[in-house]
């Protein structure tokens, strides 16, 4: 169902598809049909699509064709890394602010006899390059540190990391689902050795994403079977979708940098509107941080009840809480952040898009401001933290 007048602030999470992406995708599902792996003539037209959207993505992101693997998204991606790299050793290191796709591997490495560095973060949710490279040892298989923070927009020092890790000879990963098409995540620029990356998150199709290897980086495939993208990732590829991320992706970088210039305006305008609101604090880092990501904690407040009033009030944004019927705990990465509880579960994301606009900033602080103070009087003593 379409909610007219709905102010949407949780890019973050999902982005509505591009028309010319919506546009691009359709002949794939009538017209162009053909699986890939096929020889008759309508498979050997589908197998050229795919390999000119292979080609145009990895012109995006500044690599040769083949290092491209087409996933089903960005959590399939970062598993591919991370157990698809986890053979050249016994020893993983990934930080405490990373996305549950990450953290959830490392875990189950963890239950299979790995040794998992979790690296601390500073207050704003940053990591230091001397910190990873204190950690490398001769059976580090992989590093793992996200380019940036899906919950606080914190930005990590990703090319600094890779260049420790290089010296060492060790593989780095980066989690570039929030970054691409915001973002510089030219692969060389990086110096990442993966970079995961999902469509949903640029206006393209959910469904699909992609793992950029370096060259001739042996990858052990995940999902076994038909031998698909050079039998590092078995399965019918999802032609419509590939060509979906290739256009959006292709969309995206076309005014990036604009873009994310107008983005960081909105979004600082928004801070100060949110600060001014008494016991409201800012989380992430100040200046090394997402464009279009705002983060606040509220202190007073549940952050699922301030959703709920947003809702009311047509107003779609998110929180780092996770909530169950019984308890509601503060997200992982600002209890990493060492962020007080007072603070934690009064966690609240707003994050913007190309629909974005002055008018919608202003709209979104006065109805928070009316939310937080509404629900202060009712909030029990210790959410108050008196």
């Amino acid at each position: 169902m379409f909610f007219q007048g709905m102010l949407y602030f949780d890019h973050a999470a999902t982005t509505p598809v591009h028309p010319e992406v919506v546009k691009a995708m359709l002949p794939y599902f009538e017209q162009i049909y053909g699986n890939p792996s096929g020889v008759h003539r309508l498979a050997r037209q589908s197998r050229q699509v795919l390999e000119e959207s292979r080609e145009r993505v990895a012109s995006c992101l500044n690599v040769r064709p083949e290092q491209v693997v087409f996933t089903s998204g960005g959590t399939e991606a970062a598993n591919l890394a991370i157990f698809g790299l986890a053979y050249r050793g016994r020893h993983i290191i990934t930080t405490r602010v990373e996305h549950l796709a990450v953290l959830q591997p490392a875990r189950e490495l963890e239950r299979r006899g790995y040794d998992v560095t979790y690296l601390a973060v500073d207050k704003n949710g940053r990591v230091h390059p001397d910190q990873v490279a204190s950690c490398l040892r001769y059976d580090t298989a992989l590093v793992s540190v996200m380019l940036a923070n899906n919950e606080v927009g914190t930005l990590q020092p990703v090319a600094e990391i890779a260049r420790r890790c290089r010296e060492k000879e060790v593989l780095l990963h980066t989690d570039a689902v929030q970054g691409v098409g915001t973002l510089d995540c030219d692969f060389e620029s990086l110096g990442v050795q993966a970079l995961s990356l999902s469509a949903h998150k640029l206006y393209g199709p959910k469904g699909v994403g992609a793992l950029v290897v370096a060259p001739d980086l042996e990858l052990s495939p995940r999902l076994l079977g038909g031998g698909q993208e050079g039998g590092r990732r078995s399965g019918t590829e999802n032609l419509a979708g590939i060509v979906g991320l290739a256009r959006a992706l292709e969309l995206a970088l076309a005014d990036r940098v604009e873009r994310a210039a107008r983005l960081e305006k909105l979004s600082e305008k928004l801070y100060d509107y949110l600060l001014a609101i008494p016991g409201v604090h800012r989380t992430g880092h100040p200046t090394e941080r997402h464009p279009a990501i705002v983060s606040v904690a509220v202190e007073g407040v549940a952050g699922e009840a301030l959703l709920m009033e947003l809702d009311q009030a047509q107003v779609a944004a998110s929180t780092g809480s996770a909530c169950s019927t019984a308890t509601l705990e503060p997200s992982h990465v600002l209890r990493a952040m060492g962020v007080p509880l007072t603070r934690a579960h009064g966690s609240l994301r707003f994050s913007l898009g190309r629909s974005s606009t002055e008018a919608d900033i202003m709209k979104v602080a006065r109805v928070t401001r009316l939310a937080v103070e509404r629900l202060r009087e009712l909030a029990p003593a210790d959410l108050r933290g008196t």
